[in-house]
């Protein structure tokens, strides 16, 4: 009973974080909002005896990408007036998505009223079973290829948005080395003489 308050709970708060997501106006209040939305999913994943999960969803995407996420938000200056100039074009497409993501969410419920075995609650485990074990061992045997292939798109990530950043802009400051280290102090000191002020009563 308790389980499945936790669950309706999380779960709430899950939804109203992924609606502040996409209706956010400001990207860095949306980013916060999906770092809320990760927390909630890491509590979830905790309600399944998923606690290695849990950790790295917080870990990695709230510590990492997320981090990430914001560098290149604000080194890239965006825009976001002239962003949501186009959003109109873009609205039905969007309400095909939804329309989609919510079909799918009505068959989930459908299928969990079913009885199905699929759908049923896992069982729990004792306390010498690792899920990090068990996970690596599914993870690095079965799935080794596509592991890898997803850490090499990670990468090739990292590498665009620090590309993105360098890109010429105006205002944009950047340092010329060879201009710094060929200086000379003729060229930044200028001595000036002050002839010396004395006092009128004296």
């Amino acid at each position: 009973m308790i389980a499945t308050l936790l669950f309706y709970a999380f779960a709430a708060v899950l939804t109203v974080a992924a609606l502040g997501v996409v209706t956010s106006k400001n990207p860095v209040h949306a980013a916060f909002f999906l770092v809320l939305a990760f927390f909630q999913s890491a509590l979830l994943w905790l309600l399944i005896d998923a606690e290695f999960l849990a950790i790295v969803l917080v870990l990695v995407y709230v510590g990492a990408v997320m981090v990430l996420f914001l560098f290149v938000v604000m080194m890239l200056d965006i825009n976001v007036e002239q962003l949501r100039q186009g959003y109109t074009r873009y609205l039905p497409l969007g309400v095909v998505v939804a329309g989609v993501v919510i079909l799918e969410i009505v068959h989930v419920i459908w299928y969990r009223s079913q009885g199905l075995p699929i759908l049923s609650v896992p069982t729990s485990h004792g306390p010498d079973y690792s899920n990090t074990k068990e996970l690596g061992a599914v993870l690095y045997t079965e799935h080794v290829f596509a592991f890898e292939i997803a850490a090499v798109l990670l990468l090739l990530a990292i590498v665009a948005a620090i590309t993105l950043t360098m890109r010429k802009r105006p205002g944009l400051k950047v340092q010329n080395i060879a201009e710094q280290v060929a200086v000379r102090s003729a060229d930044r000191i200028r001595v000036v003489k002050v002839d010396a002020v004395t006092d009128a009563k004296d």
